[in-house]
Formats: structure tokens, sequence, C-alpha cells
């Protein structure tokens, strides 16, 4: 077994014991991004110095015993989490050279364990995005068919951590963008509720919906992760003052007593037959781990879609209005009027999707279609969250698919936007109502392709969430496959 194959645990482990330098593993690391990323894209920047000097760094913590859960550990985050000293694209041309002069919460949260940061991995133009096909700088492909997408928009998160590209990475959640492309490419992906992360310092797309989240190769180095990043910050005005759990103590593998719940609105026409048949196969193996299986209802999901497409984008019109030439980013030099300026720097710094998103919000918030629209759309939201709090009186946690079908072919959606939103319709939800959910590999496609299973937990009840979820990963082997790449 190579450095690179070690999971988090591990690493820390054998850092601990001195069988590894913190140097020695970054180096492998370095030497796996250079190997692979020419074919995955799933890195916009490699630290290949800054890396190297945060590994000297961890080794001497470790000489004088001053270690942290992340000490010496390599990890990968989307390129949308400000970071001192390197570029913050978000994946877009309008920031293409932006250098953020700070760190976010999350950053600094790891950096402080002395982790280090192998990289900033690529993703959707702004987070806006199901496959990974909408960056400035790229696709990212799915290791385990080239071909493919990773799903978005933290595909470079999903993809680099499914090749073994750094440990661990961050993502972003706004409406399924951890947890999808987990599930495509047979890692774990977690989105805690909303409040538990700090978003100080992440690039804002929806500020309602968005969440910081982990993505990693088992359920261990999740609740590790999470454990580092979560808490209260009073930099984050949505933070949520809670008491943080021990995740790690709460793996115990005993389901003696737990209520699943299988939302029935989730099993519908258009639900491919192999995932339909691996997530019925992960109720069984629950069932025989001692789980109680109940069918529930989740009435208002048929309207998650469009309510979630009104309420994101009409928050994107308004965060996105920031880029105007003016501050920072991208400026067109040949305008000669201020208004010019405003049109030509957005028109040539924005992708298609962006702009798309940003009209369809800015109709929604306008005179006339405000209560139409926005308003109509907050009530639904608050329906579905009533949804969700009425069945968790029930069940302590629900099991559902994450995506409709495995990763599809690249370019086969971007023609019609409507079917790639409707990629998101089991996880987008959750983001609606606030509350925390993962994805975990539960089987295969007949063509080879990953399925994951969700789990969705209660409001700040991220610990039973994982327990649920490790039980299921040690009952099974999905998670011990790794692509041939």
């Amino acid at each position: 077994m190579t450095i690179h194959d070690l999971t988090l645990a591990e690493l820390r482990a054998r850092l601990d014991n001195r069988e590894l330098s913190a140097v020695e593993v970054t180096n492998a690391y370095l030497e796996r991004i250079a190997a692979t990323n020419p074919d995955l894209n799933s890195f916009i920047t490699v630290c290949n110095e800054t890396a190297i000097v945060e590994a000297q760094a961890a080794d001497q913590a470790l000489a004088a015993g001053e270690v942290a859960p992340l000490t010496g550990l390599p990890i990968a985050v989307k390129d949308i989490f400000n970071t001192a000293g390197l570029r913050t694209t978000c994946a877009s041309r309008i920031l293409e050279n932006y250098v953020s002069p700070y760190d976010a919460t999350a950053i600094a949260r790891i950096k402080a364990q002395k982790a280090v940061i192998v990289g900033k991995l690529n993703m959707d133009e702004f987070a806006m995005g199901s496959s990974n096909e909408n960056s400035a700088f790229g696709a990212v492909r799915n290791p385990w068919n080239l071909e493919h997408v990773p799903g978005g928009s933290s595909g470079g998160s999903a993809a680099s951590i499914a090749a073994h590209q750094a440990a661990a990475a961050l993502g972003t959640d706004t409406g399924g963008s951890v947890r999808q492309p987990a599930a495509h490419c047979s890692v774990v992906g977690l989105k805690p509720t909303y409040g538990r992360v700090s978003r100080y310092g992440v690039v804002a797309y929806a500020s309602s919906l968005d969440q910081v989240g982990p993505v990693t190769r088992d359920v261990r180095d999740s609740a590790l992760l999470l454990q580092a990043i979560a808490g209260y910050d009073s930099a984050d005005s949505t933070s949520v003052d809670t008491p943080v759990p021990d995740y790690q103590a709460n793996l115990t593998g005993d389901l003696r007593g737990m209520k699943i719940g299988l939302p029935k609105e989730y099993f519908i026409e258009g639900l491919d037959d192999d995932v339909r048949k691996a997530i019925t196969d992960a109720a069984a193996t629950y069932k025989a781990l001692g789980a109680e299986i109940i069918e529930v209802s989740l009435p208002h999901t048929a309207y998650a879609v469009a309510c979630y497409y009104l309420i994101a984008t009409a928050e994107a019109s308004s965060n996105l209005a920031r880029y105007d030439g003016v501050r920072y980013g991208l400026r067109d030099e040949n305008a000669e009027k201020l208004i010019d300026m405003y049109m030509q720097s957005r028109a040539a710094g924005f992708g298609t999707e962006v702009k798309r998103r940003i009209m369809l919000g800015t109709y929604a918030l306008s005179s006339g279609y405000y209560d139409a629209y926005y308003i109509k759309a907050q009530k639904v939201r608050t329906l579905i969250r009533q949804d969700f709090l009425d069945v968790f009186e029930k069940v302590d946690t629900l099991l559902t698919p994450v995506a409709p079908t495995p990763a599809f072919a690249l370019g086969e959606k971007t023609d019609d936007p409507l079917q790639m939103y409707l990629s998101d319709i089991y996880t987008i939800p959750v983001n609606l109502a606030g509350t925390c959910a993962m994805s975990l590999p539960c089987g295969f496609s007949a063509k080879g392709l990953p399925i994951g299973l969700q789990l969705i937990g209660k409001p700040f009840d991220e610990a039973t969430m994982l327990r649920t979820a490790h039980a299921f990963e040690q009952a099974t082997e999905w998670h011990k496959r790794t692509p041939k790449f």
C-alpha cells in the first residue's frame, strides 16, 4: 500500500509513530497530483511550494509533541474558499487572478491544526452546476470513467479523493454539491446542518443555502474533518452557537432501536433501476444490522426543485452584483462609459450558466414578480422544512438515493438545463430544510459506475447520522473499491 492509499486516520497513526514524515507524505501526494491531474483536471492551483513549507512546519510540531488531529495531513480545498496568498478563482474568469488577503474560517481552522493544503480544486463556476462542466478552467473528469462527469459543483473535490490526489478535501453544498459528486465518485460527502460550520470567507452563491462540508474516503475521516471545522464563529451571523459533540466517539456500529425512514416520494418514476436496487439492498443491510425500516412521506418534495431555483438564483443575483469591474476581479479596459464597464466586464467574466441564473434571479426579484415567485418560494420552503421536522418525530434518520442516475456522460445534459437541474432532485430538499445529510458508497451500476446512498439526519444531529453511515460502511465493502486510475 502506497502513502496516497492511506486514509486520514491511517496517516495520523503513521505520522504519530514517526513511520512517516509530513514532508514525505506531502511529496507523495504532489507527485500523485502531477501524474494524474492532466487527465482529471481536478486542480486549478497546485501548492507545490507552500505545501512543502507547511509540511516542514508540521514536522517541527510533531517533533515537539504538539500534535493536533490534522497535523501534517494533506488536504485539498474547493476553489471557493478564500485562502491568504493563494488564488481564489471560483472557477470563473472574473476572478481568474484574484488573490485573497485572508483565510476563510474553515481554512483558518485546518491551518491552526497544521494541516497541509496541497491545492485549490476545480468546480462549477461560482458553485453553479451539477456536472463540473461549467468551469472556466475546463471540465473535471470522473476517475471511474474519464468520459463521464464527476458531478458538481464540488466535482474536483470528489474526483481528487477518489483518485487519491489528496487524503481529504473541503467542498461546499448549496443544493447537493458535496453529496452528488461524492456519490458519482464513490467517496463520502457530508453536508452539515446550516449554521454548524462557518461560511465566513466562503464566496457566496446562495447565502441561505450554502454550507461547507468534508469529502473523504470513509466515514471515520469525515467525522475527523468535520470535528476540525465545526463550531460557532462570531464572524458569521448565521453560525449557530451549539455544542459540537465528539463525532468519532459515536462511531459504535450499534444500530439497535434505530428507526430509518424511506420517503415514498423519493422512489418514483425516473429513478434508475440500478440505483433503486442499490438503495433497496442498503435498506436490507440496515434491517439486518438491527434497524427498523419505516416508509414515511415528505409530501412537498415535488415542489423542491422549482422552489430551489427561485430562491438560489435570487440570492445569486444579489451576491454576484459585487463583481462589477470596480473593486476587484476582471475589468474591461476598453469601456468608454461606466455602464459599459459594468456590462462588458460581466459579459466577459461570467460563463453561460452563471448568466442564466443571474437573469432568472433578477427576474424573480423584479417589481411585479417578487410576491408571485420569490415570496411564494419562501412559503413553500417553510412547508418543505416542516415535512422533515414532522418525519423526524417518527424516525432517527432517512435513507434515500443521492441522484436519480449514476454519473452521466460528458456533454450529455449541457444543452438541456432542466434535465441538468433534475440531477439534484433528491439533494435539494435538504438544503431548503437546512438539516444535515451525507452520501456514502453503496454499489455500482451495470456499467461499473458508482452509486451512493443518502442519509438525512435531524438538525444538528450529525453524530447519529455518522453512526448510521459508519455501521453500513463496516458491514459492506463498497468503500474499499478504488478506480484503476
